[in-house]
């Protein structure tokens, strides 16, 4: 996904430090994992096509933040709501960013997860266009499609002791015109109540990095620079070896040069910043031309600065 990280007014200055913190330097970036689920998860908003169940509901204490101003977020509910999200997929990963996609639906990104998975939409409040799109297949859907999207590019076998709390966050994109801090802190804050509402506590993804980066050192190309990352938050943020997967497609780093001095997409200094970490190296996506790292966040790793802005906590 491509994500920047603009301010823009509505966003406090309070959560432009925060996302100043979580961010550093503004850049771009696709996360075909890390998304967002909504606010208000009750028995009476409930997601589209959700398992949840309706009885026996446990409320939740915590406050979600405010969304910024302007700004509106929730699930979709029906099927026209989710072309909209699979319109705005399109226009992101194949338009902006050249991805190769199915073409069952014309104009949109849609893939076999997409019936199992809950779908976040972010709305402008005024003009009510689809502005960001995040889509959330918990474990009880993970099991009817009998897998998760990662699946189908990493071996997760020593994630079976997750699997039932584990979210899958995938295929997120905001429209270009509207990348900046509000829209992140609100998707944010609603993937945090999503998760504790539910009794959630892991979330995995793949984080993608574009074969031909363009980050604050300029293009690099081949490969290179995902490399390069790797190295980085490899040493720093790997997670412990019981976690550790491997790709399907592993991307070459024996054939690439990874002692580049680059900085990794902004999304995913966020997630690491959120006390995310990489489960092993990364995959090649040919579809997307991209590196995919294998990501996992837990509640229990949430950096006590996060976790009372976005869980009260």
């Amino acid at each position: 996904m491509v994500l920047s990280c603009k301010f823009r007014r509505g966003v406090t200055p309070a959560h432009q430090n925060l996302l100043h913190e979580l961010h550093g330097a503004a850049g771009d970036a696709r996360m075909k994992e890390l998304p967002t689920p909504t606010f208000d998860l009750s028995p009476r908003a409930l997601p589209r096509g959700s398992l949840h169940s309706q009885t026996g509901f446990a409320p939740c204490p915590l406050v979600a933040p405010e969304p910024a101003k302007g700004i509106e977020v929730a699930w979709a509910r029906h099927l026209d709501e989710v072309r909209e999200a699979q319109r705005l997929r399109h226009e992101v990963f194949a338009g902006e960013m050249g991805a190769i996609l199915s073409n069952a639906v014309p104009g949109h990104d849609v893939d076999l997860f997409d019936d199992f998975c809950e779908h976040l939409l972010v709305r402008d409040a005024e003009s009510r266009q689809v502005i960001g799109t995040y889509r959330v297949l918990t474990p009880a859907q993970a099991r009817r499609v009998g897998s998760t999207y990662s699946d189908t590019e990493f071996d997760l076998t020593r994630l079976r002791t997750v699997r039932e709390r584990m979210v899958e966050l995938g295929r997120s994109c905001v429209h270009r015109d509207h990348r900046h801090g509000g829209v992140i802190m609100a998707l944010w804050g609603a993937l945090a109540e999503f998760m504790v509402r539910n009794q959630l506590d892991v979330m995995i993804g793949c984080a993608s990095i574009p074969m031909n980066w363009q980050g604050p050192q300029g293009l690099v190309g081949g490969g290179h620079a995902a490399a390069s990352i790797w190295r980085q938050v490899r040493e720093k943020h790997l997670a412990s070896i019981e976690f550790h997967v491997r790709p399907r497609l592993p991307l070459p780093i024996e054939q690439l040069d990874d002692t580049l001095d680059v900085e990794p997409p902004a999304l995913i200094k966020g997630y690491l910043r959120l006390g995310a970490k990489v489960l092993g190296p990364p995959a090649w996506d040919p579809d997307f031309n991209a590196a995919d790292l294998p990501m996992m966040m837990r509640i229990a790793d949430l950096p006590s600065r996060y976790r009372r802005h976005f869980l009260g906590a």
